[in-house]
């Protein structure tokens, strides 16, 4: 595997991936992932259909959990597309370890949404919303986590 590690920036309404290639080499934009869904309000969330929720008696399929609101549901949703981006990387060797950056809640939606072996190259976390800083001003915020 190289040694080469990726740094995924995201929140609910997108992400970006960057790779870094080795110590004072930089950070390279490998994908912009959209999510203009992650900005959207509650009750703006299928607005022309009724809400789901779960039954707390019986097996009924409902669009989300009760205990998450529209605007959850669809960063849950979010975060495992983002993993299956992650996983597909990993299992590429495009990469040999893995920092990722998101708000605290966020973050845990990740984490929950990865698979074991790619929660296995994590080398750092770092809960901050970063999602709108300019990829030329993203070094200063990893701090010493990479050395770009």
């Amino acid at each position: 595997m190289n040694g080469r590690t990726w740094i995924l920036v995201a929140h609910r309404a997108g992400g970006r991936l960057f790779e870094n290639p080795g110590p004072g080499k930089g950070l390279t934009l490998v994908q912009d992932i959209p999510h203009p869904e992650g900005r959207l309000r509650d009750q703006d969330i299928n607005a022309d259909r009724h809400g789901g929720s779960a039954d707390t008696r019986g097996a009924g399929r409902h669009s989300y959990e009760a205990s998450q609101t529209p605007t959850e549901h669809v960063a849950v949703q979010f975060a495992k597309q983002l993993a299956e981006i992650l996983d597909s990387g990993r299992s590429q060797q495009r990469y040999a370890q893995l920092v990722l950056v998101a708000e605290p809640r966020f973050l845990g939606n990740l984490r929950a949404a990865m698979s074991p072996q790619t929660a296995s190259l994590v080398s750092a976390t770092i809960d901050k919303d970063l999602g709108s800083v300019e990829a030329r001003d993203l070094p200063r915020f990893l701090g010493g986590t990479v050395r770009v």
